[in-house]
């Protein structure tokens, strides 16, 4: 299989060495010319135009690495051509947008997967694979707490949910195996963040998911103390005991007795691009499917609105 990846910024360019080195790269598009100098003496074609790059190149799928406004427009031009898409999150920001893509994908039969990283992480794994085993009991409620500072430039204006929280979401849905019913929010910006107009720096939420559970959720992207791991901090509740994911090390906690998890057998540790491409060689729906995301997206959305409204949102996930 061949890819075209488009984008070749800080995130593109770490997708082009993962296609590169498992020699699944056709030809890069990237409208930035001097970004041709990351390829070094690399002899792949490269492309500005990405309509020139279609016409002209034979591949099997298009990774999408675009920045975020760029996305939809980038899809349907993949999508125009019967091409499967590895798409970066979002989707879109925009909610609505992102459910007519993923619509047409669905229509058209043309493979479409968000690389939704965190859940591929290998403790990330692990925990799914204890609570699938039962190991805590019956599932009964989970605490997510995220805390960095992360005052990055960007071409758009941050926003905590879309920007990270939006992962947190999707390892909710993933470790839960539940989806969401309704929130209750409050994004704010807290005194003395830094400054950026728009900008959504704060995230309290709580949820209610599918059979009772639920899940409380604290976030903040200009936290100055200790920070948590990208993919936060756990604290998972059951019937019969816990399980505490603190600085990636798992602990489950019964009787008392704390016992730090160390045995990873039997846990899948392919990333999103062995995931896709399997998915296309099984000719089976990826795991974090365009389909699939847009149940994640849905949380982040009626998050936001329970915000702007003040009142609990329940949270509805379009049929396609």
């Amino acid at each position: 299989m061949k890819a075209i990846l488009v984008g070749l910024g800080a995130a593109g360019f770490s997708w082009y060495k993962r296609l590169r080195d498992r020699g699944l790269l056709a030809a890069v598009v990237e409208v930035d010319v001097a970004m041709k100098a990351k390829m070094g003496e690399d002899p792949f074609p490269f492309y500005t135009s990405l309509e020139e790059a279609l016409q002209h190149e034979q591949a099997d799928f298009l990774v999408n690495v675009t920045s975020p406004m760029m996305h939809t427009a980038v899809n349907h031009a993949a999508f125009d051509r019967k091409l499967a898409v590895l798409c970066e999150k979002p989707i879109s920001f925009d909610y609505e947008e992102s459910i007519e893509v993923v619509a047409r994908a669905e229509r058209e039969k043309l493979p479409f997967m968000i690389a939704e990283n965190y859940r591929r992480m290998p403790y990330i794994r692990k925990t799914k694979q204890l609570l699938d085993e039962g190991v805590i009991g019956s599932l009964s409620s989970l605490d997510i707490q995220f805390y960095r500072y992360h005052n990055v430039q960007r071409k758009y204006t941050v926003s905590v949910l879309d920007d990270i929280g939006v992962h947190h979401m999707d390892l909710l849905r993933y470790l839960s195996g539940r989806e969401g019913k309704s929130v209750q929010a409050r994004l704010y910006n807290p005194v003395n963040a830094w400054e950026q107009e728009g900008a959504v720096i704060n995230a309290y939420a709580f949820f209610e998911m599918d059979n009772g559970i639920t899940a409380s959720y604290s976030a903040s992207i200009s936290a100055r103390g200790t920070e948590t791991p990208w993919s936060g901090n756990w604290r998972i509740e059951g019937t019969e005991g816990a399980i505490e994911v603190v600085d990636k090390e798992i602990r489950v906690i019964k009787d008392g007795k704390a016992l730090l998890i160390e045995d990873y057998s039997g846990v899948d540790e392919t990333d999103t691009l062995d995931e896709f491409v399997d998915s296309l060689r099984e000719r089976r729906e990826a795991e974090t499917s365009g389909r699939d995301y847009l149940k994640t997206q849905a949380i982040v959305h009626y998050a936001k609105l329970a915000s702007e409204s003040g009142q609990t949102c329940v949270i509805e996930v379009p049929t396609l």
